[in-house]
C-alpha cells in the first residue's frame, strides 16, 4: 500500500499556522513510508472563498518547504483538486445515498428551523434536525423538487446506539449517535457541504491516512456513515492535539498572531517555523530540540505524538529560530536579510511613502523602522489622546479590531472604508479615532499614511500592534469586555436603522 495523506484547506483568509502543523504531520508521515502529500482545496463556501486567500495558503506551504505531489497548480491523477470543480462528481454520488435511503431531501425553511432550535434550547435539549422530512414518500419529495421548491439533501443518521471512531491515538471512541445531528450533505445551490465532499474526496483520491485536527472526532461518526453507505473502506483516523494559547484556549487571531504571512513578515526563517511546529506534540527519539525537516521525516512516527495541548509560544518561537538563525553563515545571513525585506518588490511598495518625506538618504532610519518591525516598544503615553480616557480608548481599538476582523479584504481602500464607518459608529470624528491608531501601528504621532502604511504591513502585524496597543493600556477585566460586546451589539443595530433611514 502505497501511504497517501493530505492537507485540505479552505482559502477563506490568511494562511493559518494551524494548516502549516497539519501539514507537516501529514508531510512528514507519507515521506516517512515513502508516499505521496496531496493538497487540495476546500472552497465549497463560494461567499468567503477567494483565489487570493487560495494564492496565499499555497506561497505559504511553498515558503515553509512542503511541496506537494498532486494539487490545483500542478495537477495529478486524481484531479480536479478544487471543489468548486468537482460539482459533477458529487452531484452523481449524492444520487445513490438518496436511492439507497442514506440521505433524504429536507424542505424546511430557515424559519421553521431557527423556530426548532429555539424550542430545543428552551426545552435543554440538544439542538439538531427532528427528522421532518425523512419519512416523505419518494413520489412527493420528487413532485416537489421537480416544481424548483428549494431544498437541501440530509444524511439519516441513527437516534439510538453509538458510534465506534477508531482513532489511532485514542483507540475507539465511543459517541452518541443521539449527539450526531442529520447533517446537510447538498446546499440548496447544489454544493455540497463540507462532510459530504471531504469524504468523496479522501476515497476517489486513495487517501490512506487522515492526520487532522482533534475537532473533527465530534464529525466521525458522519464520515463513517457515508463511508459505510457507500461501501468504502474509511482511512486510517489520527485526530492531533490542537496548538493552544498560553492560556490554554484554542489558539486564535484574537489572542496571538496566527498568519503564517506574519512570521514571514516579521522574519522567522521558514526552518525556525518549521521546526517548531514540528515540536508541538512531536518529539525526536533524542529530545533535541532544534531539528531539520529531513530529521524529522526520517524518525518520524505516530507513536511519538503526545496528547497534550500544545502551547504556541511566541518566546520559544524566537529563540528556536535565533539557532537557526546564528548558524547561518555571513553570506547566507546577507541573502536571507535582503531577500526578506532589501528586495525591490518590498522597497517599491514603500518608497512613494517616504521619498516626499525624505531630504537625504539617512532620514530613511526614522522614516521607515515600523515596516521592518513586529511588535513596537509602546508606552502609554504615547497612546494617550487628550479627549479619550485610557478605558475609552482600548474599547475604541477593540472595535476598530472587530471591524477590520470582518472586512475579507485588505487594501487602502477597504482599510479607509472600515475605518471611516467605524468613527460613524462610534459617533466619533474621523482624526479622533485615528489617533490612537496611528501610534498604535507606527510607534509616533507622525508618520507615513496610515491606510498605506497598514496594507503594507499586512493584516496579521497591524492586528497585532492594535492588541498591542490595546494590552499597553492596562488589564482588561472580562465583565468590562462582556459590557463593550454589548454597547458594540447595539451599536450596530442603531448604525444599521440609521443607513435604512438615510436611504428611505
Amino acid at each position: 500500500m502505497t501511504v497517501r495523506t493530505r492537507i485540505a484547506p479552505s482559502p477563506t483568509g490568511d494562511p493559518h499556522v494551524g494548516t502549516g502543523y497539519i501539514a507537516l504531520f501529514n508531510y512528514a508521515f507519507a515521506k516517512h513510508h515513502g508516499g505521496q502529500f496531496i493538497l487540495r482545496i476546500e472552497d465549497t463556501d463560494q461567499l468567503r472563498s477567494t483565489r487570493e486567500s487560495e494564492e496565499k495558503i499555497l506561497q505559504s506551504l511553498r515558503w515553509l518547504g512542503l511541496d506537494w505531489d498532486e494539487g490545483p497548480d500542478i495537477g495529478g491523477p486524481c484531479g480536479p483538486y478544487r471543489q468548486s470543480e468537482r460539482s459533477a462528481i458529487y452531484a452523481e454520488l449524492i444520487k445513490k445515498l438518496i436511492d439507497n435511503g442514506t440521505a433524504f431531501p429536507c424542505f424546511c425553511t430557515a424559519e421553521r428551523l431557527d423556530n426548532l432550535r429555539k424550542e430545543q434550547l428552551a426545552r435543554k435539549e440538544n439542538p439538531g434536525y427532528d427528522g421532518c422530512c425523512m419519512h416523505i414518500p419518494p413520489e412527493e419529495a420528487a413532485k416537489r423538487i421537480a416544481a424548483g421548491e428549494p431544498h437541501v439533501i440530509r444524511l439519516k443518521v441513527p437516534r439510538e446506539g453509538k458510534c465506534i471512531v477508531p482513532d489511532y491515538l485514542r483507540g475507539n471512541v465511543e459517541i452518541e449517535w443521539s449527539q450526531i445531528d442529520m447533517q446537510v450533505l447538498m446546499k440548496t445551490d447544489g454544493l455540497p457541504t463540507y462532510h459530504f465532499a471531504n469524504v468523496v474526496d479522501d476515497h476517489l483520491m486513495g487517501i490512506t491516512h487522515v492526520l487532522r485536527g482533534e475537532e473533527w472526532i465530534s464529525s466521525a461518526p458522519k464520515h463513517l456513515l457515508l463511508y459505510k453507505a457507500f461501501g468504502w473502506e474509511p482511512p486510517v483516523f489520527c485526530h492531533l492535539p490542537l496548538l493552544r494559547n498560553p492560556d490554554k484556549s484554542k489558539l486564535s487571531k484574537r489572542k496571538n498572531p496566527t498568519s503564517m504571512l506574519y512570521y514571514e513578515r516579521i522574519g522567522i526563517l521558514p526552518e525556525g517555523l518549521l521546526n517548531y511546529l514540528g515540536r508541538m506534540a512531536w518529539s525526536m527519539p533524542d529530545d533535541r530540540e532544534k531539528f531539520t525537516l529531513q530529521e524529522m521525516i526520517d524518525h518520524f512516527t505516530l507513536d511519538r505524538i503526545s496528547m497534550g495541548g500544545p502551547v504556541f509560544d511566541l518566546d520559544k518561537l524566537n529563540w528556536l529560530n535565533g539557532l537557526w538563525v546564528r548558524e547561518l553563515t555571513e553570506d547566507q545571513f546577507a541573502e536571507r536579510v535582503a531577500k526578506w525585506a532589501i528586495n525591490s518588490e518590498f522597497l517599491r511598495k514603500i518608497i512613494p511613502l517616504v521619498q516626499v518625506r525624505t531630504e537625504k538618504l539617512s532620514d530613511l532610519g526614522n522614516l521607515t523602522p515600523h515596516f521592518f518591525q513586529g511588535l513596537l516598544n509602546l508606552t502609554p503615553e504615547q497612546l494617550a489622546v487628550k479627549k479619550l480616557e485610557p478605558q475609552e480608548m482600548q474599547r475604541l481599538l477593540t472595535v476598530i479590531l472587530w471591524e477590520l476582523e470582518k472586512e475579507p479584504a485588505w487594501n487602502t481602500a477597504t482599510i479607509e472604508n472600515v475605518l471611516k464607518n467605524t468613527a460613524e459608529l462610534c459617533h466619533l470624528k474621523l482624526r479622533e479615532l485615528l489617533a490612537p491608531l496611528f501610534v498604535a501601528i507606527t510607534g509616533k504621532a507622525v508618520s507615513t499614511p496610515l491606510y498605506q502604511t497598514m496594507e503594507i504591513i499586512g493584516r496579521d502585524i497591524s492586528r497585532a500592534r492594535i492588541r498591542q496597543a490595546i494590552d499597553t493600556l492596562g488589564p482588561i477585566s472580562k465583565k468590562t469586555e462582556k459590557e463593550w460586546e454589548k454597547r458594540y451589539a447595539q451599536d450596530l443595530k442603531d448604525y444599521a436603522e440609521a443607513k435604512k433611514g438615510e436611504q428611505a
